[in-house]
């Protein structure tokens, strides 16, 4: 089954680039992701990263659907432990406005997803001892990563901080979401019985999303709610299969579904040939450590800087399964791994990511993916 493909975007600053030539970046690939046939545009909610210009998605949404006429556009996800229901709810209605029946407001969790983690800090990784991944009818589950050190870096808690204002508290997740849901349909009231009204906002025709990593409550909610999800493999690829079926044991018709509807992410890079892929690729694990030392991601390296860097066996252990787990080659080759994930994960639709130094490689990715999938 040939399914649609999407792309999620980050922005990504090149180094030697600045913010502005990632902004630029990023309409221009919209616009020419409209001529190639996707069927959505999604900006992803990152802070503190030097290396990713989209910390607000709304408002490179906001500029993306005015450079392009067609695609859908939308978040992926915007972080609703830093932002109230109300605010987002008013954001997205008036990207609507402007932009009617167009829009998608993805959303996920943040703070207390953080919490749990720092929670989980204090027990033994899942594959403690060194346990190597599987391969599930073709596709490879990685072990899952241990981020046990990387939340005792102590500016990251600094930085989290940062995203909301002193002594506030993220409410439960499905909570906020149902808040999300009353406002935009105009049903909100207190607990005392007033009512509040978002405007813009109320009545916006915008598609509702959660986007989960694993198989906890942001794919338990979506499937009692009957919301599409997003799954990532990309970000996630361990826990991949576990959250497509958690969602879909725990789906319950809705007015807006009848039946599952699942997104599944992937990294993919694209070149007319196999060695000119990998070294467009080359730069991918060297981000991926920037991420995951504490760093924040870095502006995107180029193959030379690279290659440059030393490898250690430490280094390779910590990135493995999101490089191992990147799709990269010639068209078709790339085009068959990606429909090995889509037959196993029984995604309805996939949603590229595609990160290269040049913007030039990275749209001809997008470019040569699209055809060799149709």
């Amino acid at each position: 089954m040939t399914v649609p493909l999407s792309i999620l975007d980050l922005a990504p600053i090149p180094s030697g680039g600045t913010a502005g030539d990632a902004v630029r970046n990023t309409v221009d690939l919209a616009r020419r992701a409209e001529s190639f046939g996707y069927r959505r545009y999604w900006l992803a909610e990152h802070h503190f990263a030097a290396g990713v210009a989209s910390s607000a998605p709304a408002v490179l949404i906001g500029l993306v659907a005015a450079a392009t006429s067609r695609i859908r556009v939308g978040s992926g996800a915007v972080q609703l432990g830093h932002q109230t229901p109300l605010a987002v709810v008013e954001q997205f209605g008036l990207l609507d406005a402007a932009h009617p029946g167009r829009i998608d407001l993805g959303l996920g969790r943040s703070g207390q997803r953080r919490a749990e983690l720092t929670r989980a800090v204090s027990r033994p990784p899942a594959h403690e001892g060194g346990g190597g991944g599987r391969v599930v009818d073709g596709l490879l589950i990685p072990p899952p990563f241990d981020f046990s050190a990387l939340l005792k870096v102590p500016h990251l808690a600094f930085q989290a901080s940062l995203l909301q204002q002193p002594g506030a508290r993220t409410p439960d997740f499905a909570d906020q979401l149902d808040e999300v849901q009353a406002f935009l349909a105009g049903t909100y009231t207190s607990a005392d019985g007033l009512a509040a009204h978002a405007v813009p906002g109320e009545g916006a025709d915008v598609e509702l999303w959660i986007l989960g990593s694993s198989g906890g409550q942001s794919a338990q909610v979506a499937g009692e709610r009957g919301l599409p999800f997003a799954a990532n493999y990309h970000v996630s690829p361990s826990s991949v299969l576990e959250a497509v079926e958690a969602y879909r044991e725990a789906f319950k018709p809705s007015a807006v579904l009848e039946e599952p509807y699942v997104v599944v992410s992937a990294d993919a890079v694209v070149a007319g040939d196999e060695a000119t892929a990998r070294e467009l690729a080359k730069p991918y694990g060297l981000w991926v450590r920037s991420i995951r030392t504490g760093q924040g991601a870095v502006p995107y390296p180029s193959p030379e800087e690279a290659g440059a860097h030393v490898w250690t066996e430490e280094d390779r252990r910590l990135v493995a399964d999101r490089v191992d787990t990147q799709f990269v080659g010639d068209p078709e080759t790339v085009a068959d791994g990606l429909r090995v994930l889509q037959r196993v994960t029984g995604a309805d639709e996939l949603l590229i990511t595609t990160i290269t130094h040049d913007h030039a490689d990275r749209v001809r990715s997008y470019e040569l993916l699209a055809q060799a999938w149709h």
